[in-house]
């Protein structure tokens, strides 16, 4: 597949998300994935799931208010604090395959975390197709941010659009451990930082994130 090519699925049958949960994928909503082939003076692959976040938020927020259209580290775009869109990275030799779940006609029902629809914000009447044309061309405009400029211009929309500095947050670790703080923004290289309740900050490079 040649990188600037999107694929889009009317409807999935096995439609999956982080950790192999399942992604329910009925029509109406938008389903699409792209690749990018990694250069060798690329900023670390990983940073890509801020290009995608920054994206999406910049493309939902054509039809809904900005500010209610937020990122919650590192790509989920929220919408008055429900999930509307999911994304998932997977690396394959020496490319990334960028995988886009949209909720633009329906939303799931998830135990664990609200979700909605554009429909629900009165956004519905939009043709999966057309919304990712616009996506796609976003979308090639920041990864040539990522490529020329490198991560610090994708790093500083990323938080002009994420929810605001001390919300109040619980990560999920990959070790079965939580831990709870407030946002203080992000590291360097795009990971998460966490403050705690005894002043001290703790990086976050793979976790689950919820609001508290």
């Amino acid at each position: 597949m040649q990188e600037g090519f999107w694929l889009r699925a009317e409807q999935q049958s096995g439609g999956r998300g982080r950790l192999s949960r399942r992604w329910e994928s009925p029509r109406g909503n938008l389903y699409c994935s792209t690749l990018v082939r990694l250069r060798p003076h690329d900023p670390p692959p990983g940073t890509l799931a801020l290009v995608a976040a920054v994206a999406v938020q910049e493309a939902v927020s054509l039809y809904l208010p900005s500010e209610r259209v937020l990122i919650k580290w590192p790509n989920d775009v929220l919408v008055d604090g429900a999930k509307l869109c999911g994304m998932l990275l997977e690396r394959t030799g020496d490319a990334i395959i960028v995988g886009i779940g949209l909720n633009i006609a329906s939303s799931p029902v998830i135990p664990d975390r609200p979700a909605t629809s554009m429909a629900a914000h009165g956004a519905g009447d939009i043709d999966p197709g057309y919304f990712l044309e616009t996506l796609a061309d976003i979308f090639a405009r920041w990864l040539d941010i990522w490529r020329g400029e490198g991560l610090p211009p994708v790093r500083a929309q990323w938080l002009k659009c994420a929810h605001p500095q001390g919300t109040a947050l619980k990560a999920n670790l990959p070790d079965g451990n939580s831990i709870e703080g407030l946002f203080a923004g992000l590291d360097h290289d795009g990971a998460l930082i966490l403050r705690l309740a005894d002043g001290t900050s703790h990086v976050i490079h793979a976790a689950d994130i919820f609001l508290i």
